[in-house]
């Protein structure tokens, strides 16, 4: 193991930690009317299941980028793009529940509905990584 990969794999971990929580931080902002850390605190699995959607899509996104791209920089714009892409799935998610406003759901603690937000984080995630290489 060379101090050289080590140095990169610490690099790679803090623009990770970075999109990741930006990411959050921008879901929580723009896309819901309750504070999901204090909903998860409270035991709210289906917002858990969201939210942890939202990180493992966010991973996924980064290690495709990791894989595929030879710099700290591109990882960090195919993050960012990940970011967008992953709200623009949100926004089509509640939309194409027109039924039922999906954030309600989360609040009232419908763990049906957190499941599948987790699916499609994680599914759409899959293919924007597999776009990336």
């Amino acid at each position: 193991m060379s101090g050289s990969a080590v140095l990169l794999t610490f690099l790679y971990f803090i623009a990770s930690i970075v999109i990741v929580f930006i990411g959050v931080l921008l879901f929580e902002l723009v896309t819901t009317k309750y504070k999901d850390w204090e909903e998860i605190a409270d035991g709210n699995i289906a917002v858990a299941f969201s939210v942890g959607g939202k990180i493992i899509g966010l991973s996924i996104i980064l290690l495709f980028s990791i894989i595929e791209n030879d710099s700290i920089w591109a990882t960090l714009l195919w993050g960012a793009y990940g970011i967008v892409l992953q709200l623009i799935v949100y926004y089509l998610f509640e939309f194409l529940t027109m039924k039922f406003s999906v954030q309600d759901k989360l609040k009232e603690r419908n763990t049906a509905v957190g499941v599948i937000s987790f699916c499609a984080s994680v599914g759409v995630a899959l293919v924007i990584g597999a776009s990336i290489t």
